[in-house]
């Protein structure tokens, strides 16, 4: 359903506020030799801390204003007071699936912002598309070069870099934010779960696993994601990830 207009709220630093911010195809366009996301703020709905930060780091290096939301609940938080020029949002989110919030951004009434899905599937893609998405981002992302055109291609008053030596290097997250994603998925192991946080668990290590290139990892996680009897083995490599990251 189209999101609530909110009562005023206090502005938070670094996401400009509804009414100061202006519309995406209103932006100026950034004077000669700035970066080429000059002015333009993203909200990131993200849930991994480690793929958070390596687009933190993306938007930062491109000249772009990253705020995060972990869940749902807290994008409609943000999306009630605050008006991003870029909204990308993760498929698999805690409290709920991530076509959820594009569908209501693509629903509403007012002026959106350009919405673009975001997951380590790429059969997620379609699903985006469907719910209206503009684009989708596959994770890990190619590099900052891909990352600029793809938000500047849904500005036709803004011109995309054109492809440089260094654009395809990746952009690689904090190992700390890793740590802290492992701790995450061995605690809610730990817990009792049913069939949707086994599925929710099994979505958030593959795709952490697939960021990093952990093939064994992301097999492990697929298959408990399909059956209960495979988390033993999953909490095994969880635990073993944790204490090589450690070593670092």
């Amino acid at each position: 359903m189209p999101l609530p207009e909110p009562a005023a709220a206090t502005p938070a630093p670094g996401l400009a506020p509804r009414g100061a911010s202006m519309p995406s195809h209103g932006m100026p366009a950034p004077v000669a030799g700035a970066l080429p996301l000059a002015g333009v703020t993203v909200l990131l709905v993200e849930d991994s801390r480690f793929a958070s930060d390596a687009l933190r780091l993306l938007c930062q290096r491109s000249g772009g204003r990253l705020r995060r939301a972990e869940t749902l609940a807290q994008a409609r938080l943000h999306l009630r007071t605050y008006c991003p020029d870029v909204v990308l949002v993760d498929l698999g989110l805690p409290d709920g699936e991530g076509d959820q919030l594009i569908r209501d951004l693509a629903g509403g009434g007012r002026p959106a912002p350009v919405v673009l899905g975001l997951s380590a599937d790429p059969t997620l893609r379609r699903r985006a598309l469907a719910a209206g998405a503009a684009g989708f981002l596959e994770k890990p992302l190619a590099g900052i070069g891909a990352f600029q055109r793809a938000i500047l291609r849904h500005f036709p008053d803004r011109f995309a870099p054109t492809a440089r030596e260094g654009d395809a290097a990746a952009i690689s997250g904090d190992p700390l934010a890793l740590r802290d994603d492992l701790t995450h998925a061995a605690e809610l192991m730990a817990e009792a779960i049913d069939a949707r946080g086994r599925d929710y668990l099994a979505r958030f290590v593959a795709g952490l696993a697939q960021t990093i290139g952990d093939r064994d990892l992301r097999a492990a996680a697929t298959e408990a994601g399909l059956r209960a009897e495979a988390l033993p083995r999953l909490q095994e490599l969880v635990q073993r990830r944790l204490h090589q990251s450690a070593a670092f």
